[in-house]
Parts: C-alpha cells; sequence; structure tokens
C-alpha cells in the first residue's frame, strides 16, 4: 500500500512538473523594454503620436513591458529606418516609425537609403493622413488664389527629401506650376511651424491631422488658415478648402499627385520592426497594436491630444508599399526628377 501510495505521488509530482512550464513560462516581453524609436524631433506629429501609443501599447503585450519613445532625427526619418534595418538587432525590443514616403524614395533610387522597404515586419499605422498646407496670416497667403497668384515665390518650410512637407511642395511646384519656394533642412514639423511664426517661412504642407493638432492654437486664433489640401478627394473636415487635384491641367499631373502625394499618404507613419525579427514575435505586436488602437483609454488620449485614428494593419501596409513598387517606369522616372 505505502509502495502503490509512492507511485502515485510520483505520478502526481511528474505530471504536475511537466505541466508547470506551459502554464507558468514567464512571456518574453516579462521584465523588458521595448525602444520605440521616432524618425523626427520632439513635439511634432510624429513624436505625438508615438508618445500616446506607447503610452498604452504595453499593456496590451503579454508580459506588461515597459516602452520607451526615442527621438532619432536625420533625413526625413531616414538616419532611423537605416538603424533599425541595419544595426537594431531584430529581437522585437526595437519598433521604428519613420515616414513611409521613404518608400517613395527607394523606389526612385535616392541616396542615402540602406534598407529594402518590403522587408520591414510592418505592425500598424494609427492613421491614414491628408494633406493640407497651412500658413500664417502674416505671410499674406490667406486663400489658395493668394499663392496662386503670387508675384514673387513663396517660401515653405521642408525637412528633408522624403517628408511630406518636402515632396508635398515639389509636386505643387511640377504638377501644378505653383510659384513656390522649398526652404528645407528643418528638423520636423515642429520646426517648420516655429519658422513659420517666425516669418522665416510663409507655412508648410504637411498631414492634417498633425497640423490640427500641434498648430491648434494658431488655428483657433485665425492666425494660421488652411488654404489647400491635396487628398484623393475632400477631407470632413476641410469640406470648404479647394483640393490640389482639382487644379491638375490633365492626367499626367493627376497621376504624379497620386503616386508622390495620394497613395504614400495613406501610409505616412508606418511601425515596424526590422527583418528577421522571429514571427511569433510581429504577430504579438501586431495583436497589441491592433488592440491599443481600440483600446478606450487610448482613444480618450488621442482625442485629447487631437489625433485622428484610422488604422491599418500590418498586413494591410504590406499590400500597399508592394503596390507602390509595381509603379510604371515613366511615373517612376518623372518622380525621380521631381522630387530629388
Amino acid at each position: 500500500m505505502f509502495k502503490f501510495m509512492g507511485k502515485g505521488l510520483a505520478a502526481l509530482i511528474l505530471s504536475l512538473l511537466l505541466a508547470v512550464p506551459a502554464r507558468a513560462a514567464a512571456p518574453y516581453y516579462e521584465g523588458k523594454t521595448i525602444r520605440l524609436i521616432v524618425g523626427f524631433s520632439a513635439g511634432g506629429g510624429f513624436d505625438t503620436y508615438s508618445r500616446v501609443i506607447g503610452r498604452h501599447i504595453g499593456r496590451h503585450i503579454p508580459g506588461n513591458p515597459s516602452v520607451v519613445v526615442e527621438n532619432m532625427t536625420g533625413a526625413a526619418s531616414l538616419v532611423a529606418a537605416n538603424h533599425v534595418y541595419k544595426i537594431a538587432k531584430p529581437d522585437g525590443l526595437t519598433i521604428l516609425n519613420f515616414h513611409g514616403n521613404q518608400v517613395i524614395n527607394q523606389i526612385i533610387g535616392k541616396p542615402g537609403i540602406e534598407f529594402d522597404a518590403r522587408k520591414f515586419e510592418y505592425i500598424g499605422i494609427p492613421t491614414q493622413d491628408n494633406v493640407a498646407c497651412a500658413f500664417t496670416k502674416a505671410s499674406g497667403i490667406t486663400s489658395v488664389d493668394a499663392l496662386r497668384n503670387a508675384k514673387t515665390p513663396v517660401k515653405l518650410g521642408g525637412v528633408a527629401p522624403g517628408d511630406t512637407t518636402y515632396n508635398t511642395a515639389k509636386l505643387l511646384i511640377a504638377a501644378l506650376k505653383f510659384p513656390i519656394q522649398l526652404v528645407a533642412g528643418y528638423k520636423g514639423t515642429a520646426e517648420v511651424r516655429l519658422a513659420a511664426e517666425a516669418g522665416e517661412v510663409a507655412g508648410g504642407c504637411w498631414q492634417w491631422e498633425s497640423i490640427k493638432s500641434i498648430w491648434r492654437q494658431g488655428l483657433d486664433s485665425g492666425n494660421v488658415s488652411v488654404v489647400l489640401q491635396v487628398n484623393p478627394k475632400p477631407h470632413p473636415e476641410l469640406p470648404k478648402v479647394p483640393n490640389a487635384i482639382d487644379f491638375a491641367p490633365n492626367e499626367n499631373s493627376r497621376q504624379l499627385l497620386k503616386y508622390g502625394g495620394h497613395d504614400p499618404a495613406a501610409i505616412t507613419r508606418p511601425y515596424a520592426l526590422g527583418p528577421g525579427t522571429p514571427k511569433d514575435r510581429v504577430e504579438i505586436l501586431r495583436k497589441a497594436f491592433v488592440d491599443t488602437l481600440k483600446d478606450p483609454e487610448f482613444l480618450a488620449d488621442a482625442k485629447k491630444s487631437r489625433l485622428d485614428t484610422d488604422p491599418l494593419t500590418g498586413e494591410e501596409i504590406e499590400k500597399i508599399v508592394a503596390a507602390l513598387f509595381k509603379m510604371d517606369a515613366s511615373l517612376v522616372n518623372q518622380l525621380k526628377e521631381i522630387l530629388q
């Protein structure tokens, strides 16, 4: 009887020991810190989105890791994208937030790109962007007619090739012949805003979702006006603001606006992991991103910061990127000349 009980107890202990690892194994992310690297300066639209996401995504990841936001500026997020692609360890602990226009830059052969956008592991986008052009009242550009009919080139602030501020200005010059002078070299949209307020430039063109967040005071006071939007169709919040596509003189101009502006705007703010990241960690972070964008606390925080949410999944981003790489060669050559 004693021996029987001993064997039974041993069997019970053995079964418990075999079951414990499956139940008690600590999640990979437990006790770890995720670095969320933003390719732009603090205070701009990219940074604002990332800090709000960073405050909430951790609790949707098994193990509840800490999330720290780091700003790695340079060349419209190219420095950050190259770093995550080539240098950061692909262990699921480094998330990149870069500018989706760098995908176009790769397609048209811009120098300095050390990544293949098709090989990033995309986890999501918080919103599909809509582009608007905002100007200070002091600049005198208070309507699209004032812009189109300006006697001297209107100075627009820009960051660098690949950034919306840069590419949009270039497209308006080439496709619509607007009298614009691009002043590039700012670190981010926060600096473009400050430059406009200081009178260095008249304004700039970038994401409406960012403009209404970081330039809210100017808009509310009437010291800043949105005079043009560059979207496939008018944004619901800008129903009376003229749309650039309506000024396109021909089909070629419309195609340039579509492939150089509209389509990249849908993937302006991708969050991605470096190539080679284990698939299970990619899926964990994709699910966490989706869950975060549905989280009532996140949505309340985003609303407080005046951030729109119109998300795309990682899989949806992959499809858009793949489609851009199939662009007609003649358009690629034209964009290469325009966006240089």
